[in-house]
């Protein structure tokens, strides 16, 4: 049996999914799961398709060890796990792809080292992403390697939403737009072909929420704008990123308050959103249940900042016909959802509270004029899915 391996590697977590490919040509899901906590304390758990467990293992005194043991690690785990599959090829997720990558790459030295170049656009992910590339051809050199851009899926936007106003000569350097989550854009697009053919074809907000957030209008499964822009750290309010910020205050920081530009970096991505605003946690399911001002207003920020945003992609389709809820805290938080939705009630949006309290696909009340879907995202699916054409689209 052959077999392809998705890997999302971040900041403090590696993803991992392994796809068997079955008589009719098609991938299966057969076991995933993630090592978190790294930089902590790494745990590995691993899981079947059926939801038994694999593997769960802690490295108690683990906090020095990197993304590359780790994931050797996981590879010699694997080796003695797969059962008599053989991996065809690794698909890695990296969130930017500049100007030039459009879509899925097979990744050697040339695109190794033009990625590496975008590494100071999303510092967060991109290190990580190509660490795990690394890791793996140091491994297994021989195994091909896909890259699948985060970008890509934003790509054939129109013009006018991949602009900033600043000089031509810059735009024409790449300053511009980007937008990002487009592999979970991609699969919530196409998961909602399956589901309601009709509303796919139509005006649709997605709302990734999750530790990155991010919101993406689609017209006909078509990227036509989104709050992330040049950089992840544009947009929403996330876990500890600020989101859109007046770039002036930037200037300020620096100029009055002296910080230099690491502590900036820093302080914009690591210490601001949740977490800045709270001062207790970046987890939304510790500020939802904290009685504190500080956590109440964090959570009431995040969500007054969704539904502004949404307001202004509303704006970009001409109208909206539906919004999807997706990512950890888009499929779990009833709460956030529900407040979400109350705010953009003007719009003749209207949930059914008991479908929204049990997570059901479709939480739209009866006569809401916009149709309100949670669905999962599998941006590993996707990852294995295009791995798997790039290896077709080269014998």
């Amino acid at each position: 049996m052959k077999a392809v391996v998705s890997l999302n590697s971040g900041s403090s977590s590696i993803k991992f999914a392994l796809f068997t490919l079955d008589d009719a040509g098609n991938l299966v899901h057969s076991a995933g799961g993630k090592i978190e906590k790294i930089g902590i304390e790494p745990s590995l758990a691993a899981r079947r398709a059926d939801g038994s467990a694999l593997v769960e293992r802690t490295w108690k005194d683990g906090a020095d060890l990197t993304h590359a043991q780790l994931l050797k690690d996981l590879f010699d785990w694997a080796i003695e796990h797969l059962e008599g599959r053989e991996v065809m090829a690794i698909g890695h997720r990296v969130v930017h792809g500049g100007m030039r990558f459009a879509s899925p790459r097979l990744i050697d030295a040339d695109v190794l080292a033009e990625l590496d170049a975008l590494c100071p656009l999303a510092p967060l992910h991109q290190p990580h992403n190509l660490a795990a590339i690394q890791a793996v051809a140091a491994l297994a050199p021989d195994l091909p390697q896909v890259a699948c851009f985060d970008t890509a899926f934003h790509h054939d936007k129109p013009e006018v939403a991949g602009r900033l106003a600043l000089p031509r000569a810059l735009h024409d350097q790449g300053i511009r737009r980007y937008g990002f989550h487009g592999l979970s854009y991609e699969y919530i697009a196409r998961q909602l072909q399956a589901i309601d053919g009709e509303l796919a074809g139509g005006r649709v907000i997605a709302a990734h929420l999750g530790n990155g957030a991010s919101l993406c209008a689609m017209q006909g499964g078509k990227s036509v704008d989104t709050t992330m822009g040049f950089t992840a750290l544009d947009g929403l309010m996330m876990g500890t990123r600020c989101g859109t910020l007046d770039p002036g205050v930037v200037l300020h920081l620096q100029t009055q308050l002296g910080m230099s530009p690491d502590e900036v970096d820093d302080l914009l991505y690591r210490k601001s959103g949740l977490l800045g605003v709270s001062g207790i946690s970046s987890d939304m399911r510790t500020l939802v249940a904290h009685t504190s001002p500080e956590a109440q207003e964090a959570v009431e920020l995040f969500i007054w900042r969704a539904a502004r945003e949404f307001g202004a992609l509303t704006a970009s389709l001409g109208g909206v016909d539906g919004l999807v809820f997706t990512a950890g805290i888009g499929e779990n938080h009833a709460e956030v959802r529900k407040r979400m939705c109350e705010r953009l009630s003007w719009l003749g949006l209207s949930i059914d509270a008991e479908a929204n309290a049990a997570n059901a696909p479709d939480i739209s009340a009866t006569g809401s004029r916009v149709k309100v879907l949670v669905i999962p995202t599998d941006e590993e699916r996707m990852i294995a899915d295009h791995t798997l054409a790039v290896l077709q689209s080269q014998r």
